[in-house]
């Protein structure tokens, strides 16, 4: 069993033209369950997540997950087309979510249908359509693994230009507050907590961690809110201010997390440690199959499912994420037709050995 471009294409149109912003991808969900029952594939469902096994299910085999999302961002406030209405015009196909990520979700299921019926194959395959990518929600890809056999390494359909990012960065968002005491401020009175948070805020702007990714460069940390005093008279007894760190590879979140609580005179909250950055080795076989194809391996500063994922991930796939959550989004036709011909041939060299 397989589909091509063409099948792929009239599929993608469909989703294009059923809406399913995060959190409400309820009929896309129903349409690729429909999808499945049509050609005859068994599927399991959690929420708003789908994951189908190929047909030789071997147990005993490791698991390949091939991963694309189907919830959009809604549409740009500068659309000037109905972001619902897939159009085919100059060789694009026009419409929300038909470069992020449908046209790779479209060409992984390809993919995964050209294989189901395969015997004998060197791993099996798990194809998951999940939901709440774009706001890295809990009932998305974390979800959905939760409920899907043990998983070897993952395939994260999302428009690379099909080069390998073989690493991702992460992130950490942490609250910060530095405490003193009020007075009036026309009396040497109080702790200026403002002045208190001076040293740590410099800190951060200064700050470089001794370990750095070879793909990634140094964690990065940005302080970008603040907030202290209530008027010009009280010297403020609380300064707050918010720093958006992006990891990398080289760190795990919790070991950043750590590592800052122990430089900074602040109370530090991360309000999540859950979305960290991913790697794959180079030398991975899935890498390996990538780089013989001609694709190049770079590290992606824009975050995906990757970072719920815990295994080994590599992200690729048709499209350009420049146009991603732009207005009047495509896809080039001959992307998906390149995209479902890259994906067969990226899965046969570990498949077939």
């Amino acid at each position: 069993m397989e589909i091509r471009s063409e099948e792929a294409l009239t599929l993608l149109k469909q989703l294009i033209a059923t809406p399913s912003f995060s959190r409400e991808e309820q009929d896309t969900a129903q349409l690729l369950c429909h999808f499945f029952e049509q050609k005859g594939v068994a599927y399991e469902r959690s929420g708003h997540n789908i994951w189908a096994y190929n047909k030789y299910f071997d147990s005993d085999k490791p698991t390949i997950l091939l991963n694309s999302h189907h919830d959009t961002v809604k549409p740009n406030p500068g659309y000037t087309r109905d972001p619902f209405t897939p159009t085919l015009e100059d060789g694009k196909l026009y419409g929300l979510g038909s470069n992020d990520a449908g046209g790779c979700l479209v060409s992984l299921i390809a993919a995964f249908l050209y294989y189901y019926e395969t015997p004998n194959l060197a791993y099996n395959l798990c194809m998951l359509a999940s939901a709440e990518e774009e706001i890295s929600g809990r009932n998305g890809v974390e979800e959905a693994i939760k409920h899907i056999k043990p998983l070897a390494f993952a395939i994260v359909g999302e428009p690379t230009l099909l080069d390998l990012a073989i690493a991702e960065k992460g992130l950490m968002v942490l609250d910060c507050e530095a405490k003193g005491v009020a007075g009036h401020a026309a009396r040497e009175e109080g702790d200026n907590a403002i002045y208190n948070a001076l040293p740590a805020i410099a800190w951060f702007r200064s700050y470089r961690f001794p370990r750095e990714s070879a793909f990634l460069g140094p964690v990065k940390m940005s302080v970008t809110l603040i907030n202290a005093g209530s008027q010009h008279n009280v010297v403020p007894a609380s300064c707050t201010f918010v720093v958006d760190v992006r990891t990398t590879d080289a760190y795990t979140n919790s070991e950043v997390l750590e590592l800052i609580r122990s430089q900074v005179s602040v109370d530090v909250q991360a309000r999540s440690t859950r979305l960290n950055p991913s790697t794959i080795d180079a030398d991975h076989p899935i890498v390996k199959s990538g780089i013989a194809l001609g694709s190049k391996t770079y590290g992606s500063p824009t975050m995906s499912d990757q970072a719920l994922l815990p295994m080994p991930s590599l992200k690729v796939g048709p499209g350009d994420s420049a146009r991603s959550h732009a207005a009047d989004e495509f896809i080039f036709l001959d992307e998906i037709t390149k995209g479902v011909n890259f994906y067969i041939d990226l899965l046969k060299n570990v498949l077939t050995q």
